[in-house]
Parts: structure tokens; C-alpha cells; sequence
């Protein structure tokens, strides 16, 4: 690259960063990695509190629990909905109580299998697993800072697919990372999943800007985050490096999305934006 070629894209970066008025983050596997063994490592402990407050076998309780995740999926995802937790948690307490698993394509009854348990059984299980969230996932030092830099700049949310938002929001609360977010949108809460546009329109709503080119979404799926902003007229931020192993869904790609920005990770987004740390005083 020449010097004059050089000079040009730094002016294009700052130009963007300028024109950018918020940014709203994806959480999983952008801000906080999730290979498989840390997804793994919540749900046994999840189990074994469930073992001993009802006395399921942990890894029975795991097995019904995948199982129940991957229909959900199959069943929600193609409708742009989330797979809610809670909606899982009652299922697997009925059929670890001795409830049929409904034949082939049926669909659970789930107003009938909410008699199988109470609303306080099932809140349990949640606790426990946003409690083994909370405590097993680690915190990322680096985020902190970076959430500090883009906040003394911009408004900022995190906007996430994720079907227990309770978890998340813990997680943030603990992680100190609560004090630089306007706000926080989750799909559970929202009852869409990324790409649709209404969970998009609600970060936009949320955070009071209007819904267009001036927000910029930053997120690790091609398919969910660049397709569902661009979709809205938004830019988007493709965070390229994400543990290969991960069981977190991702969305389908067309293969046509071109992401604004391309960066390894999240933390290269203040370079790529055209931003500098601020400098202590100087002696």
C-alpha cells in the first residue's frame, strides 16, 4: 500500500467512525468466547444441583436437557423465534418425571406440561444454571476497558440471541461491564431472534436513536449480526476469529454479506473506528 493509498483509508476510518452515533454489541462468542467445554462445564453443574435437590441421575438430566435443546432449535430458530429456557427447563422436569416425549413432529402441549411442575421448580433450575453461568464463564479482562472507550464515545448496547437473559444480565452485572452499557437487549425478552428485524428496531429503540446507518452492530455471525443490520439499514462490524468448537447456533449465510469492518476481535474496533485511548496527564 502505497502512502497516498495509506492516508486515504485512514481518513475512510475516521470518517466512519464520525459517523457513527452508537454501537450495539453481540455477547456470545464476540465479547465472551464460548467453546464447547465452557457451555459443557454449565449444564453439569446445573445437573448435579438438579441431582441433589430432586435426586435425578446429573447425566440423565444432561442427556434430556440436549436433547430438549435441539428440538427447541429445530423448531424455533426456522420461525425467527428463541429457544427460552424456561420453556426447556419445564419440559425436561416432566419428562424426567415420567412424561412421554411427544412421537415423530409432534410438539409438546407445553400448557399441559406445566402441570408436571411448578413455576417455582422451574425457576429453580434457572437460577442454578444463570448461577453456573455466572461463576464458570470467566470474565475477559480486556472487555472492560474496551466497553470504557466505546462508552465515553458512543451510547452502547449489548443486543444478543440468547434464551435465558437473566444469565447475561448477571454476568454483566458482575463483570462491572453494567456501568458502560445503555442498555441491554436479549431475545428472550425481546421474543425474536437475530436477523429479524424487530429485535434490531428494539436496540435502536432502547438506546433512542433512530433505526438507520448511524448505528453500527458489531457480532461474530455473518448470517444473525452483518445479514440482520444490514437488513435494517444499519452498518455492521464482522468480529472474524471465534473458538471453532463452539456450540452456540449461528445463523444461515448467503454467502453475499459485506460486513462495513472486518476485525480478528472485538478489541480491534476502536483502531478500526478511528478511535485513541485517552491520555492521562501528563507530568
Amino acid at each position: 500500500m502505497t502512502d497516498r493509498e495509506e492516508r486515504r483509508r485512514e481518513a475512510g476510518v475516521v470518517e466512519l467512525g464520525r459517523a457513527i452515533e452508537a454501537i450495539t454489541l453481540d455477547f456470545g462468542n464476540t465479547l465472551v468466547a464460548f467453546p464447547s467445554a465452557s457451555m459443557g462445564g454449565v449444564l453439569s453443574d446445573t445437573a448435579e444441583r438438579a441431582a441433589a435437590t430432586w435426586g435425578f441421575a446429573s447425566d440423565q438430566f444432561e442427556r434430556v436437557w440436549g436433547e430438549e435443546r435441539l428440538r427447541q432449535l429445530s423448531e424455533e430458530v426456522p420461525q425467527g423465534r428463541e429457544a427460552n429456557m424456561d420453556v426447556r427447563a419445564a419440559r425436561v422436569l416432566a419428562r424426567l418425571r415420567g412424561h412421554a416425549v411427544p412421537p415423530g413432529q409432534e410438539r409438546w402441549d407445553d400448557a399441559e406440561v406445566a402441570s408436571w411442575s411448578s413455576p417455582d421448580e422451574v425457576e429453580a433450575v434457572l437460577d442454578d444454571y444463570a448461577s453456573a453461568f455466572v461463576r464458570l464463564t470467566p470474565v475477559p479482562p480486556e472487555i472492560g476497558p474496551l466497553l470504557e472507550m466505546l462508552a465515553a464515545r458512543y451510547p452502547v448496547a449489548i443486543l444478543s440471541n440468547w434464551p435465558l437473559a437473566a444469565a447475561v444480565e448477571r454476568f454483566l452485572e458482575v463483570a462491572g461491564w453494567s456501568a458502560h452499557l445503555s442498555a441491554v437487549v436479549i431475545s428472550q425478552r425481546v421474543g425474536v431472534i437475530k436477523p429479524r428485524p424487530e429485535i434490531f428496531r428494539a436496540a435502536a429503540g432502547a438506546l433512542h436513536v433512530a433505526s438507520g446507518p448511524r448505528l453500527l452492530h458489531v457480532g461474530d455471525d455473518l448470517g444473525a449480526d452483518v445479514a440482520g443490520a444490514h437488513g435494517v439499514g444499519w452498518r455492521a462490524a464482522w468480529v472474524r476469529v471465534k473458538p471453532e468448537d463452539s456450540p452456540l447456533p449461528v445463523a444461515e449465510s448467503s454467502g453475499g454479506e459485506r460486513p462495513d469492518l472486518v476485525v480478528d476481535r472485538v478489541t480491534d474496533l476502536p483502531g478500526a473506528l478511528g478511535l485513541r485511548a485517552r491520555r492521562g496527564p501528563q507530568p
